[in-house]
């Protein structure tokens, strides 16, 4: 496999044609997941599409609040355009929508919520991470193993503070895992969505051997971290399935910046086929 493309180098490569409200994308193989695109990648750049086309007529303190993403068809490596149309804005919030194609086809629907900070008497509810039982230096690292693990994992380093790893066949229904995007520095409203899902279902832990899982629709709740440190620090996600039957799987996500602090919540749809 040829060197890899930073999330940055795939940004800065984006073309955006303003009267047709479209960005478009040209995707390499080391971010594939199969036959398609990683979603989480899908995601965030379908976050800077919109960004890019309704973003610019915004104040700085516009932060997304909200992703809710049907995944509907496979994104493979090439060109790809989002299409992004302003539903409604409002004083606070800001409801948009981009439309994910590629060749003629609809591969994925999103819809953005963007909102400011407004007056409250709501008192600031900040909950507290919970501790794991081994901390990154303690924790199994994931290697990359070309052909069995994803292309797009290079891109990520994993350690599983708690739960099982994928293939082993345990009795597990949770994990905690510690990680981090190699090599660069990124946005942390667009850092958040790439994490968050990032890691696969602790579901593939009960597998004995590599089993297809494809997430059918991921719904974020962001809370906005400005200044969240990246480079060498730690985040964390933890997610658990709350419940499974008939080949799919719900689960909920918590994503923890290296401070400890909440940075988005996740409710994801998996289909499993094994």
């Amino acid at each position: 496999m040829s060197a890899l493309t930073t999330l940055s180098a795939l940004l800065a490569a984006r073309t955006l044609d303003a009267a047709a409200r479209t960005v478009t994308f040209e995707i390499p193989e080391d971010w594939q997941q199969g036959r398609t695109t990683f979603g989480g990648l899908i995601a965030t750049l379908a976050v800077q599409a919109m960004r890019d086309v309704a973003g610019p007529a915004w104040p700085p303190e516009v932060s997304l609040r909200a992703l809710q993403t049907s995944f509907i068809g496979p994104v493979e490596r090439g060109v790809f355009e989002v299409s992004v149309q302003v539903l409604r804005e409002g004083k606070h919030v800001r409801q948009v929508q981009a439309l994910v194609r590629q060749n003629g086809q609809t591969s994925a629907i999103l819809l953005g919520v963007f909102g400011t900070p407004r007056d409250t008497v709501v008192p600031v509810m900040a909950p507290a991470r919970p501790e794991v039982a081994r901390s990154p230096d303690q924790s199994i690292q994931v290697p990359f193993l070309p052909g069995v693990t994803p292309n797009f994992t290079q891109h990520f380093d994993f350690r599983w503070g708690e739960g099982t790893m994928p293939y082993s066949g345990a009795d597990s229904w949770h994990s905690r895992i510690h990680l981090r995007l190699k090599s660069e520095t990124v946005a942390p409203e667009l850092l958040t969505v790439l994490l968050a899902d990032s890691p696969p279902s602790p579901v593939i832990s009960r597998f004995t051997k590599p089993a297809p899982a494809s997430s059918v629709s991921w719904e974020l709740e962001l809370r906005p971290v400005a200044d969240a440190e990246q480079g060498d620090a730690w985040w964390r996600v933890d997610t658990d399935v709350i419940a499974a039957a008939g080949g799919y799987v719900n689960q909920v996500s918590k994503l923890w910046t290296p401070s400890g602090e909440l940075a988005s919540i996740g409710y994801q749809v998996v289909a499993v086929y094994g």
